[in-house]
């Protein structure tokens, strides 16, 4: 077996046995990763405690056939803001979970461990309600599934933009329109998001937009993956 190392934030975990666990992280230079972490579940157990999902580690393992083996792990980020309040930690599982689904089968992808890691730095230190939908948009344009919205997707046309069809891929004119409605204040923050300005749209107070952006973002999201994030049924209850 060949030995690596590599940071990773840990995106769910599963028990084996009587005293293992599964635990899948997507990497820096792997992309996602599961591996087997021994005897973690023992009382007196420090590695298992560094080993939680949105836990930030360095790591060091074992490759293996089907699974690999982590054998050490020093936390980077203990991320304890989100696991101590229960709306931020659902609104991290959703994107742990997101990141999970996106990444099943793929080849690593150090844009999408950056975006992640800075989605959670960020959501630690500021939860906007807008850092979820904020990710989810810029993980479908990671996924070459950025959406058209300067222009109408459909004929071109720059004003007057008043819809969002997820079969289209982006917003649409009057005379075009079909799908959900939006607001005017609604197609600013998705510009910013998609623009570069992100910080902009998370800087602005809570408002109907908000709402409708990260909703269009979940959305979009799910058409993609052909299925409903799990996480999202927490953080509506949360």
């Amino acid at each position: 077996m060949s030995l690596y190392r590599d940071h990773g934030i840990v995106l769910r975990t599963h028990k084996l046995g009587e005293a293992d666990r599964i635990v899948a992280l997507y990497t820096a230079g792997h992309g996602k990763v599961r591996a087997v972490a021994k005897g973690v579940r023992k009382t007196r157990s420090k590695f298992g405690a560094r080993l939680e999902p949105t836990s930030h580690v360095a790591a060091q393992f074992y490759e293996g056939r089907t699974l690999d083996i982590v054998t050490q792990a020093d936390t980077v980020d203990h991320f304890r803001a989100l696991r101590e309040d229960l709306d931020r930690f659902a609104r991290a599982s959703a994107m742990l979970e997101a990141v999970d689904q996106v990444s099943e089968d793929a080849p690593p992808a150090p844009a999408l461990y950056q975006l992640l890691l800075r989605a959670l730095r960020t959501l630690a230190a500021q939860p906007s309600d807008l850092v979820v939908g904020g990710f989810f948009w810029k993980l479908l344009a990671l996924e070459g599934l950025r959406p058209t919205v300067d222009r109408c997707v459909r004929c071109g046309a720059t004003g007057s933009l008043v819809s969002f069809d997820l079969d289209e891929g982006g917003l649409l004119c009057r005379a075009c329109r079909r799908g959900t409605a939006v607001s005017p204040e609604a197609v600013v923050l998705l510009r910013q998001i998609l623009g570069g300005q992100l910080a902009a749209a998370l800087a602005a107070p809570g408002s109907p937009a908000t709402t409708e952006v990260e909703t269009l973002a979940t959305r979009a999201l799910e058409h993609h993956l052909e299925r409903r994030l799990r996480s999202l049924g927490v953080l509506e209850q949360a």
